[in-house]
């Protein structure tokens, strides 16, 4: 008998068992069928304990393809929340490859991917940007992402986001404020629109988007059809876009 047809025994015993509602296991083999089970699984472990080893990271692999096809559903049934009209753009406007990106002003994986994200722009000009500002990591995050917001009313997020991803992950207004005023943006205005109702409408439409595609986490990815979790280095980063544009070339 094959390590692999063992695995595979082993598998669909522990499929059979997990497939059960809770505390029906018990009553839902006869005596002799469950000794049966046991009897393969003991076997098949004692020829070659690793078909353990070998069924655990089956089952997770098909716990991963179930969770990226319900990623994927959510994806198409909030498709046109993903990418509006309102939302603040980098990178090519007419880009063949859209990336949306969700970040926390205060989070040190977003901050960290700041760099390589500018140089894959630099390096690829097919790709558009889409920032979602999701503040989930307390009042400094939510300062920051009010504040970009306002100054999206002047023309003046990327430069601003920019400068506040560089600031201490604690923000505070004042440094905001510093840092607004060196880049010539109206800090009387910027201040005012930070506390204007349609910025804290686009702050909870971002959690509500996130919630419903179950982002857990700052930075998440959108890169074409599929959901990214984490921060990429440049060579990951590339390799999702390229397969990204592959398919939607297909």
């Amino acid at each position: 008998m094959t390590r692999l047809f063992r695995a595979s025994i082993l598998l669909s015993a522990l499929a059979c068992v997990a497939a059960l509602p809770r505390g029906a296991a018990a009553d839902a083999f006869t005596p002799a069928q469950r000794a049966e089970i046991v009897a393969i699984m003991r076997d098949a472990l004692k020829h070659d304990p690793s078909i353990l080893r070998d069924a655990v990271m089956a089952l997770q692999a098909d716990d991963g393809a179930r969770q990226q096809a319900e990623a994927q559903a959510a994806l198409t049934a909030n498709r046109d929340a993903l990418v509006t009209p309102a939302d603040p753009v980098a990178g090519n406007p007419h880009g063949d490859v859209t990336i949306v990106e969700f970040f926390d002003t205060r989070c040190p994986y977003c901050r960290r991917m700041e760099p390589v994200m500018e140089k894959f722009l630099a390096q690829d000009h097919g790709v558009k940007l889409v920032y979602k500002d999701l503040p989930i990591l307390g009042p400094a995050s939510t300062l920051g992402s009010r504040a970009l917001l306002a100054a999206q009313q002047q023309g003046g997020y990327e430069k601003l986001r920019e400068a506040v991803m560089q600031l201490p992950a604690d923000t505070t207004l004042p440094m905001i404020e510093v840092a607004a005023e060196k880049l010539g943006l109206d800090w009387g205005r910027l201040s005012h629109d930070m506390d204007a109702p349609a910025v804290q409408q686009r702050i909870d439409a971002n959690l509500k988007l996130a919630h419903a595609l179950d982002i857990e986490g700052t930075p998440a990815l959108v890169i074409g059809d599929t959901m990214v979790p984490g921060a990429l280095d440049l060579a990951e980063l590339k390799k999702q876009v390229a397969t990204a544009r592959a398919a939607a070339r297909k």
